[in-house]
């Protein structure tokens, strides 16, 4: 029996069988890459990090097995278990999920709670796994659904004259139809064996087999997400891609000061922008928990992070003295306000060389050492990276450069062990700050040392290819991706700037 206690196993069996034709692509939708990763990587990741999830099957499209189990070796998804052929229709591939897991049950296991999910639903929430689960200690069949904000017209074609409506259903019980679908094993298995008596049988889901062939088992409903899309169409793509730009990550919060000490005791820090604001702030914070610190910066070092060969520098010292580098961070910047038009090339030269050209030279020079360490390397955006504005230009477009760039990263270089990481503070009390706004009321800015204590969370993560939101009011328990996407879009709409 699973540790948790008495309830049953759960496996998560997603559904990955359809191919690429509707969004115009010769390889399966659930291969193309969202965010840095492949859809089904996304997916997968979802389930391996809940702690709902026991296991995972996936059903594939033929022909594509390898494919995914390289993904499952290369991202250490231990909870699949198994990666097999999907059938030539939605049904048949579920039927084949019922039979692998019926396969799999242990002795003594008398049932166990089977959640079915799209793989080409990335963007579901561990909410929406938690209650499902949750359901199915009251219930044997469940449904996800969100209110349908469109009214629903039903019509009927009449020859050449086209469609007509017939009928307007009551929209306030319509409902959106998402994943999971959740089920006891022994009742949906029944459902197919029942549906495989009928000729005529087809189905679109699997709750729609439950419905009819065992009319007496009520279907319960959980609530669903609006951003639990399916990417089907090719608008999809782009929208899905955007979503994940704007969804942060929740960092996992290190236990208590001594956890801090034990897991930096001997390692080494490299912070090029560590002469004073955040930077300094993450040195302090660093070398206080035993790690060897080299806080970089022009006016304590010397260190021009403009000149490629004072990085080079910088790192070969580190390494030199202390036999590694584990982290790389970088919170270098300058801050230039004005109108584009009336900046002379000297000022975008800098902001070009200084926000987006260094960070990419670090990175470049920092590879070499991380990939012997399985470090990681640190960058900042700011809210404003979602929408320029004006007399922004310059920084917001680096800034947004910061966030592809982490996610480019991330993927080149997750075979070698490297994490690559984004923070997204809010406007944030720092000396760069103050020198371009002046002083700002008191308690309208976010203190340096709190981006410092959320960005040591993420160095001793194991999170790679994310933004991680640093907000004045950010509870751990609003850390959803429902939460993180409604703030970064209320960032993005405000056209709030980060300093």
């Amino acid at each position: 029996m699973h540790a948790k206690g008495a309830r049953p196993r759960t496996t998560a069996v997603v559904l990955a069988g359809g191919t690429g034709q509707r969004v115009g692509l010769s390889i399966p939708k659930q291969l193309i890459k969202i965010a840095g990763k492949a859809v089904i990587e996304h997916t997968l990741a979802i389930f391996e990090e809940s702690p709902d999830i026991d296991d995972i099957i996936v059903l594939m499209t033929p022909g594509y097995v390898a494919d995914v189990e390289k993904i499952v070796a290369k991202a250490g998804l231990t909870k699949v278990t198994q990666v097999i052929e999907g059938g030539s229709t939605r049904n048949e591939t579920t039927e084949r999920a019922i039979a692998a897991v019926g396969a799999s049950l242990e002795e003594g296991e008398e049932d166990r709670n089977l959640l079915f999910h799209d793989a080409v639903r990335p963007l579901l929430s561990a909410r929406v796994i938690s209650d499902c689960v949750a359901a199915l200690e009251r219930y044997r069949a469940v449904d996800v659904a969100i209110p349908s904000a469109d009214t629903i017209i039903v019509t009927r074609t009449h020859g050449e004259d086209g469609e007509f409506i017939t009928e307007v259903p009551d929209r306030s019980r319509l409902r959106r139809g998402q994943t999971p679908q959740a089920f006891k094993l022994s009742t949906i298995r029944r459902a197919y064996e029942i549906a495989a008596g009928d000729p005529n049988f087809q189905a679109t889901d699997d709750c729609s087999v439950v419905l009819k062939y065992l009319p007496d088992v009520p279907i319960h409903v959980v609530s669903g997400d609006e951003y639990n899309m399916k990417v089907t169409q090719p608008v999809d793509v782009f929208i899905a891609d955007k979503l994940f730009q704007l969804a942060s990550t929740a960092v996992p919060q290190v236990a208590d000061e001594a956890a801090y000490r034990e897991r930096l005791a001997g390692k080494t820090v490299v912070i090029f922008g560590g002469s004073y604001g955040i930077g300094k702030d993450i040195a302090d914070l660093a070398a206080g928990y035993g790690a060897t610190v080299y806080p970089l910066g022009r006016s304590t070092t010397g260190t021009h992070v403009e000149n490629p060969a004072d990085i080079d520098a910088a790192l070969e010292k580190a390494y030199a003295e202390t036999g590694r580098v584990d982290y790389v961070v970088n919170t270098a910047g300058v801050l230039r306000i004005g109108k584009l038009a009336e900046t002379e090339d000297s000022v975008i030269e800098e902001a070009l060389t200084v926000n987006y050209l260094a960070p990419v030279r670090i990175a470049r020079a920092a590879h070499q050492y991380l990939a012997r360490t399985g470090g990681q390397l640190l960058l900042y955006t700011s809210s404003s990276y979602t929408r320029g504005r004006a007399e922004y230009s310059l920084y917001s477009s680096t800034k947004a450069a910061m966030v592809n760039l982490t996610q480019a990263l991330a993927d080149e270089w997750a075979g070698d062990g490297v994490r690559v990481n984004c923070v997204n503070p809010e406007r944030t009390a720092t000396p760069m700050r103050t020198k371009a706004f002046g002083q700002e009321p008191a308690g309208t800015l976010l203190s340096s040392e709190a981006v410092a204590r959320t960005s040591l969370d993420v160095l001793l993560s194991g999170l790679t290819g994310h933004v991680i939101d640093v907000r004045q009011q950010d509870p751990t328990a609003d850390a959803t991706q429902a939460g993180s996407f409604e703030r970064a879009l209320a960032a993005a709409l405000q056209g709030g700037g980060t300093a």
